[in-house]
């Protein structure tokens, strides 16, 4: 994951249509210090849930599909976990690695009860067949098999599914630097620490490696917070619904800016929690070793704060990362 916060950090200091405010910073930090968001994960409304292999298999068909739903205005992540548990619920089956590799458009609109073509849909049915064909060649056609092999490391686990799994491999090139998110990736590590209450599958002694997942929604509320600022065109382009292009400079800086940024921000939060309380410099480290500030949670309230502003104007961008 350092390659992650890295190259993101890279971009900050070199963007050209994103700044990160640092005052704005220390405003939400300020706010935040003594209301720390908690994950909670949904287990009995829309995501499958059944505490055993099938939920890692679940997990990895939902984040291997998690992208890009913002063309189709009426789509929207709901529909896909319920879809998919719906799916799994009726039939145990549905997503064997060799039934992943058969599915075609009209079956997965079925699994979704969607009447319409998807946003990206060749997209998704070829990323289907990419991940059911590699779990079969690889891990005997079961996604808990690949968590099993990542020692409790959800470092580990990001690496490993980069490797095997082509889709996920969410990197760009920005003025002559690689750069690095891996945001589906990390999604379905965090999913299984959330959906398992970091135990079983979900136990990873490293999830406060994984930052936030740099989607459409956390820029927008970054810049409402007055933590990221645009440029003029930048802002002209977001009001315009203009797309702007997978891969230019203005949507990398948006997504890099973004983790970046509240990787910041965590930090800054676990420094004034710590600080707050008075402790000797030995039982403050203690205290931040004890009582971590996650990215995960961070994500997790930053994209809550977005869900409840209908009118927050997000970048468009067609892209399979997010």
């Amino acid at each position: 994951m350092e390659e992650v916060r890295s190259s993101t950090a890279w971009v900050s200091t070199h963007s050209s249509h994103v700044t990160v405010d640092f005052s704005g910073i220390e405003k939400v930090a300020e706010t935040m210090k003594n209301t720390l968001p908690k994950v909670e994960w949904d287990f009995e409304g829309i995501h499958y849930f059944d505490n055993g292999p099938l939920t890692v298999q679940y997990l990895l068909v939902l984040d291997t599909l998690n992208f890009c739903f913002w063309p189709d205005e009426d789509l929207s992540y709901d529909h896909l976990a319920s879809g998919l548990k719906a799916t799994l619920e009726s039939d145990k089956t549905a997503f064997d690695a060799d039934r992943l590799q058969k599915c075609t458009g009209p079956q997965l609109r079925k699994m979704l009860n969607w009447p319409r073509a998807l946003p990206l849909e060749d997209e998704r049915v070829r990323l289907l067949h990419e991940v059911g064909l590699e779990l079969e060649r690889s891990f005997e056609g079961k996604a808990y098999k690949l968590v099993e092999s990542c020692d409790k490391s959800a470092a580990k686990l990001v690496a490993l599914i980069a490797c095997h799994f082509p889709g996920f491999r969410d990197h760009t090139v920005y003025k002559g630097h690689q750069i690095f998110f891996y945001k589906r990736a990390q999604i379905f590590a965090a999913d299984l620490w959330g959906a398992f209450k970091g135990q079983g599958y979900g136990d990873f002694e490293d999830i406060s490696s994984i930052t936030i997942f740099a989607d459409y929604i956390v820029p927008a509320v970054l810049q409402q917070l007055g933590v990221l600022r645009y440029s003029l065109s930048l802002v002209s382009i977001i009001k315009k619904n203009t797309e702007i292009i997978s891969g230019s400079e203005e949507e990398v800086e948006l997504r890099a800016c973004s983790v970046y940024a509240v990787e910041k921000m965590k930090e800054l939060i676990s420094e004034k929690t710590g600080k707050q309380v008075g402790l000797a410099h030995c039982d403050y480290i203690a205290l931040l070793l004890s009582s971590v500030v996650l990215s995960v949670e961070l994500d997790l309230w930053l994209w809550a704060f977005g869900i409840q502003c209908p009118s927050l104007q997000h970048h468009r961008t067609l892209s399979i990362y997010y």
